[in-house]
């Protein structure tokens, strides 16, 4: 069973799981409306983040759900309810950490050397569940792809499908009251006038919001270490957004030492270049992200960008594979045998999804790639992971460019 969220939903979808009673992994890969979309029998293009998740079943029910990062991030999240985030550090590769469902494999290890109880693993995986899902229902543009094979084991736990969906679609319908104030999960609170807010709130009240607004903790992390869900969570804090006395922002990566940092609106306006050769694609980049408070500068001809981009020190560079003269790869190598640009994120830009592009990338010394066509909100969420928020309020000088 396969098709697009377009001709069928994914509520749909684990129903009809449920109702045949089957066993296998959904898998399921999030794509938008984009910018140079082709036409006709292509496929829509996918996200360039490569978002996409798993969800597993036996006979109908749910047992294990994951986002197909392949990281430990988030088990280590729920492991801080119990203590025992270290003892993550001292476990080897489990035997049946799968490649689809590595953090499962660690779990199970966990409870086999008796570090967690069952009770508290099963309450970790429902959480995992109750997460992910949250995220899929409130996706509506992608592919799925679900596959009948032997259930992932062992198996701790299952959850019935239809009341499941039932409490999750509300909280998906529910968080829309947050919009535009809190429109992620995976936005960071910061307090923005400690003063005031210390007025309006109970001391307790204050104190544990102080611990976790601290810019870095998401407010899905800090649905984790409370146990609560993120709509408790955000529910508790949206008054004060709305007031001025809180704010959330994305947290963005530094690429020097690879660790979160905060990225405030009062820092300096982000510069990012794109190297493409085509027009379309590098206006509207720069419309966009021009519009959204960074300072874009689009360059066509791969043999100037070498040069200009020394001029304009840029925060951020996405450069086009597919170029005469010189190709992306080859530029990217350039730039990294610089010591100007030896940490600074190079995204490559391809039309092409495939595993020797992303291959070439890498050994190019690229920080990631993504596929065109994209969209508006991918290449934001892109930008801003790398270089952090924009400031639209800044006036953003005029930008220099190759036309």
């Amino acid at each position: 069973m396969q098709g697009n969220l377009s001709e069928i939903d994914i509520r749909s979808i684990l129903q009809l799981i449920e109702l045949g009673q089957r066993t296998g992994e959904l898998f399921v890969e999030a794509y938008s409306s984009s910018i140079g979309a082709s036409t006709g029998t292509h496929p829509p293009p996918r996200s360039p983040a490569g978002q996409s998740w798993y969800v597993f079943c036996f006979n109908g029910q749910i047992i294990y759900a994951t986002q197909s990062a392949g990281s430990l991030f988030r088990l280590r999240d729920y492991l801080r309810r119990y203590k025992a985030e270290k003892a993550l550090d001292k476990i080897e590769v489990p035997y049946m950490a799968s490649t689809n469902a590595p953090e499962y494999g660690y779990l199970w290890a966990l409870l086999e050397q008796h570090i967690l109880t069952p009770a508290q693993g099963r309450n970790i995986i429902h959480s995992m569940i109750h997460e992910t899902l949250f995220d899929l229902l409130s996706l509506h543009q992608g592919s799925f792809t679900f596959e009948m094979g032997s259930a992932l084991a062992p198996q701790l736990t299952s959850l019935e499908i239809s009341s499941l969906l039932a409490k999750i679609v509300k909280q998906v319908q529910q968080w829309k009251q947050f919009h535009p104030h809190i429109q992620s999960p995976n936005q960071c609170p910061v307090i923005s006038d400690p003063t005031e807010l210390q007025v309006a709130l109970p001391v307790n009240t204050f104190n544990t919001l102080k611990r976790w607004a601290d810019g870095r903790t998401s407010i899905r992390q800090m649905a984790r270490y409370l146990n609560r869900d993120v709509l408790t969570v955000a529910k508790a804090i949206y008054p004060f957004v709305q007031q001025g006395l809180v704010q959330v922002f994305f947290e963005s990566v530094s690429p020097a030492n690879n660790k979160k940092e905060w990225s405030s609106p009062k820092t300096k306006v982000p510069r990012v270049v794109c190297i493409d050769d085509d027009n379309v694609i590098r206006k509207t980049v720069e419309s966009i992200l021009n519009e959204h408070g960074y300072q874009a500068t689009g360059i066509s001809s791969p043999l100037t960008a070498l040069s200009l981009v020394f001029q304009l020190k840029p925060d951020l560079i996405l450069c086009d594979i597919a170029m005469p003269e010189l190709d992306g790869h080859e530029i990217c190598a350039m730039l990294r045998s610089s010591s100007a640009f030896r940490q600074t994120p190079i995204v490559m830009l391809t039309g092409i999804d495939g595993f020797i592009d992303r291959v070439q990338a890498r050994m190019a010394g690229a920080t990631e790639y993504i596929t065109k066509p994209f969209g508006e909100n991918e290449l934001l969420m892109l930008v801003e992971k790398y270089v952090g928020p924009g400031y639209p309020e800044a006036t953003v000088e005029a930008h220099l460019s190759n036309k």
